[in-house]
């Protein structure tokens, strides 16, 4: 079923107020430049390169080739094969270090002798025993609008002393962790085309939110470290949520590891834009609810999402979503979801015959911002259609939104 266009009901807003101009911080900079040098993805197409370029990927091929006596491969990819996959994965190398063909070389070397000592092929089929923060300090869930699989990653989870001890309280403990955060990212590879013009690369989207800097820089210097080294042009974009005031602070920490194309794939989002961020490049369908998006884990279970339909609701804003056509003894099932709800909410059946009531199947009530997206479901005695309302006439900001819905017929002969 098409899926209706929402209809919004204008109101003045008596809480709207001019705004002033507002000094310009670190974070608001680091924001702005990252906003300014967006990361451009390489297709991986030879043709595109330039003369220069493709000198030094058959240069590359050859001083690999005379540098080892064995077939080098990575992730079942062999590595002299003259062809597609080989490129791709040689052309990561080459663009991390400039085309600098001695350079690349020397880095896909020591990637290969890592990948063996350390057994990275193998472990996927490894069990670490991480099962308590599996799915939740990092994972791989659904794609972005270009197809790229989106891994997540919180953190914050380590607030907790205790749990921060049973991870990372020795060098065993943390080079096992380092294991776990390899095999997830490993999983996210497994779903890459390594074919030019195909999904290349993954989208990282790391959470800020109670992330304990101090406790965990150790960490993290070794999972950047980690991953640069051994897995280049693997990222499209790296986008943080919830990044707090103290961001800056950390940015300093790394900002000298890393190269300026890396910076390039940031996107940086403080808290309380943390869907209208995600929004912009991943479908709500595919984010996770408590992120603002639809996305349960157990929906996961039932194959691809049912796609949804975006709307905004604009500060002063009550837009009503009218779902008709709805028969007698049909259920309707729906899911809405507002980025940072704050608003007011309801639902109601409103039948199609003349001298019907209306039913109230969800009063009027305040959502806070944290609630995630709603669920529900109805069995309608009669024909009619169902209104979802979400009124923003008590804010100025503007939100996003997403909802979609499915209606069984009764199969009642």
């Amino acid at each position: 079923m098409e899926s209706p266009s929402p209809i919004p009901e204008h109101s003045p807003n008596p809480n709207t107020t001019p705004t002033t101009p507002q000094k310009k911080t670190l974070l608001t900079s680091l924001m702005s430049a990252a906003r300014s040098h967006s990361f451009r993805e390489d297709t991986y197409l030879v043709s595109n390169l330039k003369p220069s370029e493709q000198k030094s990927l058959q240069n590359f091929r050859q001083n690999l080739q005379t540098s080892t006596t064995n077939t080098p491969s990575i992730w079942g990819i062999p590595l002299l094969n003259d062809d597609e996959k080989s490129d791709v994965i040689l052309l990561k190398f080459l663009r991390a270090r400039d085309f600098r063909v001695q350079d690349s070389l020397q880095m896909l070397l020591k990637c290969l002798q890592w990948r063996s000592d350390f057994g990275a092929d193998g472990i996927l089929d490894e069990e670490l025993g991480f099962k308590e923060i599996e799915g939740v300090v990092a994972y791989m869930q659904g794609y972005d609008r270009e197809g790229h699989p989106v891994c997540y990653n919180d953190y914050g989870v380590f607030k907790d002393k205790d749990q921060y001890e049973r991870v990372f309280g020795d060098e065993e403990k943390l080079g096992k962790f380092l294991r776990w955060r390899v095999q997830v990212l490993e999983r996210g590879i497994k779903m890459l085309h390594f074919k030019p013009g195909g999904i290349n690369s993954i989208i990282q989207v790391t959470d800020l939110k109670d992330m304990p800097k101090r406790e965990l820089r150790v960490a993290s210097n070794h999972i950047l470290s980690l991953f640069q080294d051994n897995y280049p042009e693997m990222v499209a974009r790296k986008i943080f949520i919830n990044v707090p005031w103290y961001f800056s602070v950390l940015y300093s920490m790394f900002s000298p590891f890393l190269t300026q194309r890396t910076k390039s794939k940031f996107v940086i989002s403080k808290e309380g834009n943390v869907a209208e961020t995600l929004y912009k490049y991943i479908r709500p369908e595919d984010i996770p609810v408590h992120y603002g998006g639809l996305s349960r884990p157990s929906d996961l279970q039932n194959g691809p999402p049912k796609p949804a339909s975006e709307f905004t609701v604009k500060g002063g804003e009550k837009v009503n979503i009218q779902i008709e056509g709805i028969e007698g003894g049909a259920t309707i099932t729906w899911d809405i979801v507002v980025g940072g709800w704050d608003l007011d909410y309801s639902a109601e059946f409103v039948p199609t015959a003349e001298g019907s009531y209306t039913l109230a199947v969800e009063r009027p009530r305040k959502i806070a911002a944290a609630e995630e997206a709603i669920h529900n479901s109805f069995t309608a005695k009669e024909a009619g259609k169902m209104v979802l309302s979400v009124d923003n006439t008590a804010s100025w900001k503007k939100k996003v939104a997403a909802y979609r819905y499915v209606v069984r017929k009764s199969t009642a002969v």
